[in-house]
């Protein structure tokens, strides 16, 4: 992954739960801090004109964590949104 200031950061992560056009649930482990390990969950339901993606990071490590993946996950998601517009 990039970041906004051009770093990059490898992520790894194994599938525990895939359901075709509705949901992914993921682990999420920096490679560097793979200790750390959370779980995402992609949501996906029917919307007028479109799909409704809900995204849902648990099990952060703390409180700067969960802020840093509040800032990539927005600026992730409003890009997606942009280019499907």
């Amino acid at each position: 992954m990039e970041d906004d200031k051009g770093g990059i950061h490898n992520v790894s992560g194994v599938y525990l739960e895939i359901v075709p056009n509705e949901r992914l649930r993921f682990t999420w482990a920096w490679i560097t801090t793979p200790e750390r390990e959370s779980v995402v969950t992609v949501t996906l339901a029917p919307a007028a004109g479109g799909t409704l993606l809900t995204l849902l990071h648990e099990q952060l490590f703390d409180e700067a964590a969960r802020a840093g993946h509040t800032h990539g996950w927005t600026g992730s998601l409003e890009k997606l949104e942009a280019y499907f517009a």
